[in-house]
């Protein structure tokens, strides 16, 4: 194959500068410094030890500043000066690079980049002294957008409120010790879902759950109907502190885990196809009825099944009492554990975080991407059918209670 011609600054740079690379950088310093005092001298109206009763300001010392170029780095001493500020004109691109690299450098921490790969992005950018810590000092910027979003006042009314938590190992007091991310998500009156809040904090007992919950009452948060979540001890006592009134909805997938891991594996097939015709019902009143066909089915070999089946009544169809429309979005927490698989794609890339600060700066940018991303979908649940929401929702008619009056009084 015939060998690439070598262009002009190919050229220059082979034959010139890598055999007077010192040379040259010594001829660049001296001309560099000769530019910034005749650009301070033209900011004075002096120049240096010449007494001028016209100057406007006089020089304050200098401050270093490294500056990489083709030749290698440069220690410049930009001249500073005691009113106002100076900044050299040839360092202007740099500047701008600077922000470009910001930019990249943030993208990539919230696209889950560790930051020992970042400073090997930038290597191969030709950034050659890009330490871990500098990388992570940028990405502080991120911060105030952050809290801006945990911050913010809820303007509308959530019928519905979903809640969870998932763990992430973090550096703390010298230890890797896991922290829980709370994230609570609100349908508005509209339709639309909306992140309400987040929270990191070292586990889920119930006071970290009130006052993460409280937190969102304190913005604004109001109008919450149905409360979807896990069974968590901590986190069901919690919102019954809070949203006094509201019901409380045991998601159906932690149910049917919860139910099947206490039966042997050659049975799980048959246990979960008679556990789902409980909410293949049409109504409150038959939904309740083959509750108890299924308990009793159950009871001979699994008395422990039948009996905690029997419990959760109430709490797995707490969802009936509400427009039919809306009940596949209801029942379980599926909506907002996809989004917590959205967090765990880019937080397993860092594995572990060095603190607690830098966990919250990238679930925070998450999750506000995925917010922003939420208001320009299309809605959760149709306008049309949150409507009937105005109306008061009658509560599950008591156990016990099966007359067709009752079924209609929840319809």
């Amino acid at each position: 194959m015939p060998e690439r011609k070598l262009t002009r600054p190919d050229l220059f740079d082979k034959t010139f500068v890598e055999s007077h690379r010192d040379w040259l950088r010594e001829v660049v310093i001296e001309i560099v410094h000769q530019v910034m005092e005749a650009e301070v001298s033209t900011m004075t109206g002096a120049g240096y030890g010449e007494r001028n009763p016209e100057r406007t300001t006089h020089r304050n010392g200098y401050r270093e500043r490294q500056w990489t170029t083709r030749l290698g780095d440069i220690n410049l001493e930009i001249p500073k000066l005691r009113e106002g500020s100076y900044f050299p004109s040839f360092l202007e691109p740099r500047r701008r690079a600077e922000k470009a690299l910001i930019s990249v450098i943030r993208e990539a921490y919230v696209q889950g980049v560790s930051t020992r790969r970042v400073e090997r992005l930038c290597q191969q950018m030709g950034i050659e002294r890009l330490d871990k810590s500098f990388v992570s000092r940028l990405t502080k910027g991120i911060e105030t957008e952050v809290s801006i979003f945990k911050a913010r006042r809820l303007e509308a009314d959530f019928p519905y409120l979903f809640a969870d938590a998932r763990y992430e190992k973090v550096r703390r007091e010298g230890e890797v010790k896991t922290m829980a991310v709370m994230v609570a998500v609100g349908v508005r009156t509209d339709g639309h879902r909306e992140i309400v809040g987040f929270e990191v904090a070292l586990g889920e007992k119930q006071y970290l759950w009130r006052d993460f919950l409280q937190s969102l009452v304190d913005r604004g948060l109001r109008g919450v109907r149905l409360v979807v979540s896990d069974s968590h001890k901590g986190l069901k006592n919690a919102i019954e502190e809070c949203f006094m009134g509201a019901s409380w909805q045991r998601c159906q997938v932690h149910f049917m885990r919860a139910m099947l891991v206490r039966v042997s594996r050659r049975y799980r097939p048959m246990v979960a196809a008679l556990l789902r015709t409980i909410f293949a019902q049409p109504t409150t009143d038959e939904a309740r009825s083959q509750l108890r066909r299924v308990a009793d089915t159950l009871r001979p070999k699994y008395p422990d099944v039948a009996e905690l089946v029997e419990k959760a009544e109430d709490e797995v169809l707490s969802y009936m009492a509400f427009p039919p429309e809306h009940w596949t979005k209801l029942y379980s927490t599926n909506m907002l554990e996809r989004l917590m698989r959205t967090i765990k794609a880019r937080t397993q890339v860092v594995s572990i975080f060095p603190n607690q600060d830098s966990l919250e700066r990238l679930v925070g940018s998450i999750l506000i991407e995925e917010n922003e991303e939420w208001m320009e979908v299309r809605r959760y649940i149709s306008e049309t059918s949150m409507a009937k929401l105005i109306r008061p929702v009658a509560p599950l008619p008591p156990r016990g209670e099966h007359s067709l009056e009752a079924a209609f009084r929840v319809a």
